[in-house]
């Protein structure tokens, strides 16, 4: 807690008069229970404490470390907040507790902001073994967000203090959780592209259609039209009506639609929405950075913060890491990487989905005729590594691949190649904790073999990728990836534990048939072996997209869609119909998903069995995206852009909780997610998280204390609150965030590129080769296949090793990494319908100077030929 809410504390305590409790005859206190997760059986949630006493739950107690030295009672605090009171009743307070030395505390029962009026404040004696202690008193108000507070400090020596059967019982039964919803006319509130759809949904339960108005930024209509009755909505529970005003191109900010005299949240109509996304989402990674400073030039005062885990006190540090008890007899040392989400454990499954796909966006802009890579360059995002020569998105990559080597077994050691599944506290530690304050132990886990096909799948891409940039640590990358392999062969069945839950999530996984299929595509690709191809072909996998691409999406647990995605995409060699097979399950895939759009009554690309919303029900969504925004790129198919941008709408607003999940986008932003160091909520000196990060969403199981309390019996799409407490509907974490970075990227090229779907067959491109000692020539020829002039024009390319232009002519040339841009000369830039326009180059190549096959024309794909 911050020393503005200390001070604030303090005032409030001395104000509260000596013996505030009442004597033991005050009004019987029968009611309902206040406390949430008093037994700890739930971790800590939602409980917090200061940052000078860091706890967690030992032994089914809380166990917090209270600091020698402090002059006050309040000087170290365990509390709970969101206590109901009501003015007149009688309450029971109970608590078993016990400290490694006698010390008296003081308990108290307050309001949580100023003037913090107390109404109940005891002392009690506190021996080395457990007592239960009882307390009543009668509220004096109504307060349905007091805090109960635990004021362990003001003791000359450091002690342990263990709390357990917290019990606040009394009042009346709470009312049930009705979330703010807002207007109940939906919409996404950032903005929709202007040539791209545009709808919302409207919550009423009237039968007929409703006449809706489009407002003008100034107030005037825009547009007018009728609803369309849905009916009722099973995911949400809600009678509903959808509206689709896509024929309104005009830009501008601050619009809104009105029906039956109700106004949507503001939004925005243009192209240029999205950038800022794209590199918010990107810049989460760096914010979740282990073992660096966070640069305050780089991400602003209240964001930066000092390295975590580089063992400086309290932290013991990721440089020495033992193993678990009895798991191996060596240490590594693996600082670097990635915060997983809310806690700060490193996990090799998490990890590995959330970098390929941070790496993925990169490489679609190689592969996708309108991909931009400028936005993700050299200098172009928050990474210390700017100004390096290599591409920003490909330096925050690196930060995360070197750690997954360090997590591997070292030569000679039993299960050498394998690696380690997670690193992460002995303990569980709660929140506010940042990560330089944490004091727990670290400790590695067992390797396992979904963790060792991770290293296996990202070491492959990896060493594609950073081939022309650092061909050092791509030969280490392919390495680790074909030593992890050759592992995962020999040890095909080792599997993390489920009940391996202590200080860390299990991500348990007894099946790791996608995770082969993942490592056997990406090594492929990267080195055309054909024992992967062989592996490939005979994976139960091939071919079938229902279990490739899942309805619910892939995830950690499910990864061979990352594999069938760079088969489908990047330059390999599988054969026409080998890649036919491949390119149909995307597209297959991505039709189950268009039509879960299209009759979704919020227009989302997600339909879980019965609908029953999963525990990051957002990733899935994102994840769906993903495999849209590929059909999209491989078929210039609007109905696949369509739905993807459903995705985007229902993320940002246009859902049954008119919630935007991404913190800083539209006016009803989620702001308050599950994570240690960006804990507004429960310290006002610490920020909340940082723009661009993605709530994990709705989860009908609801596992986590808060959810319990405040959403039972919520329908599926409702299910979330929040509140930093409920980590089942409000974590946010890397492999959430790495799908939002790749979405926001595709629809940014989207509206840089005018939304208008290319035309496959209005040009072609002949492209040969002379090829001479260390070098080559070669020689374009772009003819236009369509009916309308092309002018000006512009081609692009991506080489598919490491090839550099060093001269040209007919032509302009500028090269950025594999990306090649062809300009017209000054006498060429139109090429009239049946016309050509011819051009060539010189070049460089330290290999087999293959040529590429995959050419873009304006934005829009070429024929190669």
């Amino acid at each position: 807690m911050g020393t503005a809410v200390m001070g604030a504390l303090i005032a409030g305590l001395v104000a509260a008069p000596s013996g505030a409790a009442e004597p033991p005859d005050a009004r019987a206190a029968e009611g309902p229970e206040q406390i949430v997760n008093g037994d700890f059986s739930a971790g800590t949630a939602p409980w917090w404490w200061t940052a000078n006493s860091p706890a967690a739950v030992t032994d089914g107690e809380l166990c917090a470390d209270i600091p020698a030295g402090t002059s006050d009672p309040w000087d170290a605090i365990i509390g709970q907040d969101g206590v109901d009171l009501l003015a007149g009743e009688g309450y029971e307070l109970s608590f078993t507790a016990h400290a490694s030395v006698p010390v008296a505390i003081r308990t108290s029962v307050q309001m949580a902001v100023e003037p913090y009026t107390s109404e109940h404040l005891s002392t009690d004696r506190i021996t080395t073994e457990p007592q239960t202690f009882t307390h009543t008193f009668t509220a004096k108000a109504d307060n349905d967000a007091a805090q109960l507070g635990f004021q362990a400090g003001g003791h000359d020596r450091a002690y342990t203090l263990c709390l357990d059967d917290v019990s606040l019982t009394g009042g009346t039964e709470a009312p049930p959780h009705q979330p703010d919803t807002g207007s109940p006319v939906r919409v996404n509130q950032v903005g929709y592209l202007t040539e791209g759809p545009k709808g919302g949904t409207f919550v009423t339960e009237a039968t007929q259609p409703l006449p809706w108005t489009l407002n003008a930024p100034d107030g005037s209509p825009a547009a007018t039209g009728t609803t369309k009755v849905f009916g009722q909505d099973p995911t949400s529970r809600q009678h509903v009506h959808t509206f689709d005003f896509s024929r309104v191109t005009r830009t501008g900010e601050g619009y809104t639609v009105t029906i039956a005299g109700k106004t949507s949240e503001p939004f925005a109509i243009g192209d240029d929405l999205y950038a800022r996304l794209r590199t918010d989402a990107l810049a989460y990674f760096y914010h979740n950075r282990s073992g660096i400073e966070i640069d305050a030039g780089l991400v602003g005062e209240k964001y930066a913060r000092p390295a975590g885990h580089l063992g400086k006190a309290p932290n013991q540090g990721d440089g020495d890491v033992p193993c678990q008890p009895g798991v191996c007899d060596y240490r590594l040392d693996v600082r670097g990487g990635w915060y997983d989400a809310g806690d700060h454990g490193k996990y090799v499954v998490n990890g590995g989905i959330s970098v390929a796909q941070v790496m993925a966006t990169y490489e679609r802009t190689l592969t996708a005729g309108n991909a931009d890579g400028a936005p993700l360059g050299d200098g172009r995002l928050r990474v210390p590594e700017r100004g390096n020569g290599t591409p920003d998105i490909l330096d925050e990559a690196a930060w995360q691949l070197d750690f997954l080597m360090k997590m591997q077994v070292p030569a000679g050691k039993t299960l050498a190649g394998m690696v380690h599944h997670k690193i992460h506290d002995a303990e569980w530690t709660g929140l506010p904790l940042l990560p330089h304050q944490d004091p727990m132990k670290r400790e590695l886990h067992p390797p396992s073999t979904a963790a060792t096909l991770n290293l296996a799948a990202t070491g492959a891409q990896c060493a594609r990728l950073f081939r022309p940039y650092d061909a050092a640590f791509a030969d280490r990358c392919l390495t680790a990836a074909t030593t992890a392999w050759r592992a995962a062969l020999a040890h095909p069945a080792v599997y993390a534990r489920a009940d391996d839950n202590v200080g860390g999530g299990a991500y348990e996984d007894a099946d790791v048939t996608d995770e082969f299929y993942w490592a056997a595509a990406e090594l492929f690709v990267t080195t055309g072996q054909d024992d992967y191809r062989r592996h490939l072909l005979d994976s139960p996998l091939h071919g079938d997209a229902g279990k490739v691409f899942p309805r619910g999406g892939v995830w950690w647990g499910g990864t061979a869609g990352l594999g069938a995605l760079s088969l489908a995409t990047v330059d390999n060699g599988l054969t026409d119909a080998q890649l036919a097979q491949v390119r149909t399950m995307v597209t297959t895939g991505a039709d189950r998903y268009a039509e879960d759009a299209r009759t979704a009554a919020y227009g989302v690309p997600y339909a879980p069995e019965d609908n029953h919303y999963v525990w990051g029900s957002n990733s899935g969504v994102l994840n769906n995206m993903v495999v849209l925004g590929v059909a999209h790129d491989l078929t210039g198919n609007t109905k696949y852009r369509d739905a993807l941008l459903g995705g985007l709408d229902y993320l940002l607003g246009r859902n049954p909780l008119n919630q935007s999940y991404v913190t800083g986008y539209g006016e009803r932003d989620s702001r308050n997610q599950h994570h240690r160091h960006w804990a507004h909520q429960l310290d006002p000196s610490l920020p909340n998280p940082a723009p661009g990060s993605v709530a994990g969403g709705p989860n009908a199981d609801i596992q986590d204390p808060v959810a319990q309390d405040k959403l039972k019996g919520c329908a599926p799409a409702m299910c979330y609150i929040d509140d930093i407490g409920s980590w089942a509907t409000n974590e946010i974490t890397i492999n959430w965030n790495a799908p939002l970075a790749w979405v926001a990227s595709f629809v940014d090229d989207l509206g840089g590129s005018g939304t208008t779907d290319p035309d496959p067959a209005a040009c072609r491109v002949g492209y040969a080769s002379d090829r001479w000692n260390g070098g080559f020539t070669s020689r374009v020829t772009v003819t236009n296949t369509g009916t309308e002039a092309i002018s000006p024009w512009k081609l692009t390319w991506a080489f598919a090793d490491d090839q550099r232009v060093t001269d040209h002519w007919g032509s302009r040339i500028t090269q950025t990494g594999r990306e090649v841009t062809a300009h017209p000369a000054s006498w060429n830039g139109t090429i009239p319908p049946g016309g050509s326009v011819a051009f060539g180059f010189n070049g460089t190549s330290g290999g087999g100077a293959a040529d590429p096959t995959a050419f873009a024309l304006n934005g829009a794909p070429c024929t190669g030929g």
